[in-house]
């Protein structure tokens, strides 16, 4: 076995630090390969001779006021097929991952997820040698209320 750090639930509360999302709902599931992220407006662009991707993303499921605007390097796009067995290409990105005081980076595709029950699905690669996960439970490193939310994306009560 891999040098692993982490039990996880099938479902964790989760931060991506250089998207400025200080939480999301994740689903951890073993059964896809790749992560992906729920974005909209998604956007490719050049600077510098480099490839960019500008998005938007809806961090909590069921609320369209919390919006983040992210900027990332594009690293590629890939055919992903979806849990429907549809396949489209998808821009991928990498960034950081933090579950508990656990961080590394990670690839993430970016499609809208409007339709799915997260916003976010961490897959076997983002997994391998970083966590275990453990089926019967969920939010094992903490649940995030409401106040918690509402003080971290700095919205009035």
């Amino acid at each position: 076995m891999d040098n692993v750090n982490l039990i996880v639930g099938w479902k964790e509360w989760i931060v991506l630090p250089e998207l400025s999302i200080p939480a999301i709902k994740a689903k951890i599931d073993t059964g896809a390969a790749t992560s992906s992220l729920h974005a909209f407006n998604i956007e490719y662009f050049k600077k510098n001779g480099f490839k960019y991707v500008k998005f938007e993303v809806h961090p909590l499921q069921g609320n369209k006021r919390i919006n983040r605007y992210c900027i990332a390097p594009l690293i590629d796009s890939r055919y992903v097929r979806s849990s429907s067995g549809e396949e489209r290409i998808r821009p991928v990105i990498k960034t950081l991952i933090c579950i508990s005081n656990t961080q590394w980076e990670i690839e993430l595709n970016l499609t809208n997820r409007d339709s799915m029950g997260m916003r976010m699905l961490i897959g076997r690669e983002a997994l391998a040698g970083k966590m275990l996960v453990n089926p019967n439970h969920k939010f094992l490193h903490g649940k995030t209320n409401t106040k918690k939310i509402k003080e971290l994306y700095r919205m009035k009560i």
